[in-house]
């Protein structure tokens, strides 16, 4: 898999370095992170804009439209941890919790298969 970073806690570290070395911290505060979490998510749905499903999956057949698509992953990821790092928040731990709190709310054997909506809650 080459020289890629191997746990979450190494991504993170790239990007504290990457930050520090730019004397950024100063500017890496939670609002301005998550304003700008914001920004780069709707970055990465001006890709989809306007397409149908097909037209999507026509497009993910494209190597420019895929390393686009790659690069605003990365950058709302990127926000997004950053956010977390600068809020003292494991992403880790908040993952994990919120999926646990998902399996609750949405159990298995009233939403397999039904798309998660509010007008088709269990009463």
């Amino acid at each position: 898999m080459g020289d890629y970073p191997q746990t979450l806690a190494e991504i993170i570290e790239i990007i504290r370095e990457f930050v520090r070395e730019r004397n950024w911290d100063q500017y890496n505060l939670p609002l301005n992170l998550a304003v700008s979490t914001s920004i780069e998510a709707g970055e990465l749905l001006e890709l989809f804009q306007w397409k149908t499903h097909e037209d999507v999956e026509a497009a993910l057949k494209d190597e420019e439209f895929r390393e686009e698509l790659a690069s605003e992953i990365a950058d709302v990821l990127v926000y997004l941890l950053r956010v977390a790092d600068t809020a003292g928040i494991d992403p880790v731990k908040a993952f994990v919790e919120k999926m646990r709190r998902n399996r609750e709310k949405y159990p298995i054997d009233y939403w397999e298969g039904k798309a998660p909506s509010k007008f088709n809650r269990p009463e």
